[in-house]
């Protein structure tokens, strides 16, 4: 059994005092104890210990072009232009290039207090889009980068099948991505006795509703629940009006109107971005018990818009945070700009704060750990028996937070301390993974990502 001996820790219900927490050696969380002594010879915690955010949404090889973008290429730039720019990055990346990008990618997750991440992988082909003699190339470069980081994982494989609503021909810059869903359904297979292994979680990813067929998204779903009954499911909806607009053109029916309406959307379902819903679709979306997948740094960088927060959670909806795009790679930086796109849109102050948790940063990790658990069906829900023993300490010295009360701490963690890092260690199924801060391939992983990056956009 091993011992973490912490002044503060956040449990599901609230801080706690002089907590010692245990876990067995498969990294599950076997005793949380509040009012302990501290044993002799039990580490102690730099600080307060917190739950690990899992990451809910995650498309690695975009870190490499992060902040390559952010120039007017059109009149005006979009989400679509926005895009544009993506499709020919992604149409250079190589399996070398995309697990150098990853394991960096997860390293710096690592670093900023995400203890898992959900992968949601389109780019599966070659750069003409014929599939690699191992079919399951992209996404075992993944797993290897996940498995060398020491981050948990949930992959998503993405099937994508058409350009736009009613079935349109992909277009040529999307030839990677395209997959048949027998071939889908194959690939999960092929991946199974690797994922089991590594204990990672496999599910699957329809792309968004212009992307896979009414009959395509049945029969995925239907072949997936026959591997695995428990296997997440994750979509693009709602993102973009233009995507509302066209929905509407096809079906008379809004994105999220019309996936309620014509799947078996429940708990194992995230609904990634849902940005754009009506009231009923916010009260039926969130009354089916789906996850909303919220990006706050992505939505606000491609300008998607707000998310209602409030009235999603007025029906009992429950969320998580992603880094998408990983425009910004920081657990609390995704809670910071949420609420504060929430005070934009309300304005209002502490928006998010709850009536038991009136800490607005204490109320938000307690929310989006638990839907960032359901979303990646792992159990990885916070501090208590049972869920695995993810963990992040802050530095109770880091001049942020130095001679605060816990929840201070962590609100200081949230919202004043992006400058110089508040994170001094981080713990994945009970192994320590970041220490003073860094992680042990820190430099490593950074040089092979630089080299990656160099290589995917000199010039031809």
């Amino acid at each position: 059994m091993n011992q973490l001996f912490a002044a503060d820790a956040l449990l599901p219900t609230g801080w706690a005092r002089n907590v010692l927490i245990a876990w067995d050696g498969a990294g599950r969380i076997a005793q949380v104890t509040p009012g302990a002594t501290a044993p002799a010879g039990v580490p102690t915690a730099a600080g307060p210990v917190i739950p690990g955010m899992p990451n809910l949404h995650s498309h690695a090889f975009q870190r490499a072009f992060a902040g390559l973008t952010e120039y007017r290429g059109q009149a005006e730039d979009s989400f679509w232009s926005w895009r544009n720019l993506m499709y020919r990055f992604a149409a250079r990346i190589t399996p070398e290039s995309l697990e150098a990008i990853a394991t960096w990618l997860y390293v710096e997750m690592l670093e900023a207090g995400y203890t898992s991440v959900c992968e949601f992988h389109y780019v599966h082909h070659d750069q003409g889009g014929t599939p690699y003699a191992d079919d399951a190339t992209l996404s075992l470069a993944l797993l290897r980068a996940a498995q060398r980081a020491g981050i948990g994982i949930t992959l998503l494989p993405v099937l994508y099948q058409t350009s736009g609503f009613g079935a349109k021909p992909p277009r040529a810059d999307q030839a990677r991505f395209i997959r048949s869903t027998d071939n889908m359904l194959s690939l999960l297979e092929r991946l199974a006795p690797t994922a089991q292994a590594q204990k990672a979680v496999l599910g699957l990813a329809p792309h968004s509703l212009r992307a896979v067929p009414p009959d395509s998204l049945a029969a995925a779903v239907q072949g997936l629940t026959a591997l695995n009954a428990q296997a997440p499911i994750h979509i693009h909806i709602a993102e973009q009006t233009q995507e509302v607009d066209d929905c509407v053109a096809w079906s008379g029916q809004r994105p999220v109107q019309w996936l309620l309406e014509h799947a078996p959307v429940d708990e194992r379902w995230c609904l990634v971005h849902a940005t754009h819903m009506t009231p009923q679709e916010y009260q039926d979306a969130a009354r089916s018990g789906a996850v909303a997948g919220i990006c706050p740094t992505t939505e606000a960088n491609l300008g998607d818009g707000i998310f209602a927060m409030p009235l999603w959670l007025q029906h009992g909806g429950r969320w998580g945070v992603g880094s998408d795009s990983h425009a910004c790679v920081n657990a609390a930086e995704e809670l910071l700009v949420l609420e504060y796109g929430q005070r934009l849109s309300l304005r209002q102050r502490n928006v998010l704060a709850t009536a038991a948790q009136p800490e607005v940063a204490t109320a938000m990790t307690l929310q989006a750990v638990q839907g960032g658990a359901q979303a990646a069906g792992r159990a990885i829900g916070g501090l208590a028996v049972g869920q695995q023993a993810d963990l992040v300490a802050l530095d109770a010295q880091h001049v942020a937070l130095c001679d605060l009360p816990a929840p201070s701490m962590l609100s200081a963690h949230v919202f004043g301390s992006h400058r110089t890092s508040a994170i001094d260690s981080v713990w994945v199924a009970g192994q320590q993974r970041i220490t003073g801060g860094r992680h042990t391939l820190h430099d490593a992983a950074a040089h092979a990502f630089v080299a990656a990056r160099s290589a995917t956009i000199a010039p031809d």
